[in-house]
């Protein structure tokens, strides 16, 4: 098709105001989301539970750096079949309901307030207002797959799919400002749609705190089968085999 002229007016009326509108809304609604976010309460059993299996994991991963009376002594805290951490602690997991839940249904239904609900609002504004619109071409060639992510709002079969429409344009840049938002806002932001997305789709949002029980037994089993190989032997050998004679030192300003 032949090429098209745009309008210079639609930059300044069309492309930055819906850049303007969806960047002060994920500003907007990050507040709100600090101003409704609810304070959790800590469990300190489980705080405890999470930092003895980050000993373990760092015992066996790190363990090969300490002599082995330590390690084993470390192991034998853990893994002792009497005396164990991992056998004599028992726990029970407390799986929560999140329809029976109060506190879990009322985050669930700010959620939905400050991130689902605005972007359907000022989405439909959006393709309400500037119907019809076309604001930019990317600068390389699609095809046709593309027309129906590129194009909404425009039914033209003619037309390139390179070409971006207004209410696409909106989404574009509801995904592409969050490296301004990482900038401006910090790493957890609630301005995110994109991460906030992914959460809701992967259910991570919702993630039910794991078995204690289960994992005290995969830790051991892992714990188990590990053996002492030590990293350091005759490590002093090798230190003192580069002894560097005190002629080859630098000296600042030797030269001068």
């Amino acid at each position: 098709m032949a090429e098209l002229l745009l309008d210079t007016n639609i930059r300044f009326w069309v492309v930055l105001p819906i850049v303007c509108i969806t960047f002060f809304v994920g500003i907007i609604r990050h507040y709100v989301s600090i101003l409704l976010q609810s304070d959790k309460k800590i469990d300190l059993q489980q705080v405890s539970d999470g930092q003895a299996l980050m000993r373990s994991r760092l015992l066996r991963e790190n363990g090969k750096y300490l002599p082995k009376d330590s390690f084993v002594m470390r192991k034998h805290f853990f893994n002792d079949e009497e005396k164990g951490f991992f056998k004599t602690q028992k726990r029970q997991g407390q799986v929560k309901n999140p329809m029976t839940d109060p506190s879990m249904m009322t985050d669930m239904l700010k959620g939905n307030v400050t991130n689902i609900l605005p972007m359907i609002m000022i989405g439909g504004w959006i393709n309400w207002t500037f119907s019809g619109f076309i604001t930019t071409k990317v600068p390389f060639p699609l095809t046709i797959r593309f027309k129906p992510m590129l194009q909404r709002g425009i039914e033209l079969a003619s037309l390139d799919a390179s070409w971006v429409s207004s209410a696409s344009w909106y989404f574009l840049n509801v995904f592409g400002l969050r490296s301004m938002y990482t900038l401006i806002l910090g790493e957890n932001n609630a301005a995110d749609q994109a991460r906030i997305m992914q959460e809701q789709m992967s259910g991570s949002a919702m993630a039910m705190p794991p078995d204690p029980s289960k994992a005290f037994k995969a830790e051991w089993e892992a714990l188990q089968i590990t053996e002492h190989n030590w990293s350091l032997q005759s490590i002093e050998e090798e230190l003192l085999s580069n002894t560097v004679a005190p002629e080859d030192i630098y000296v600042k300003d030797k030269f001068v």
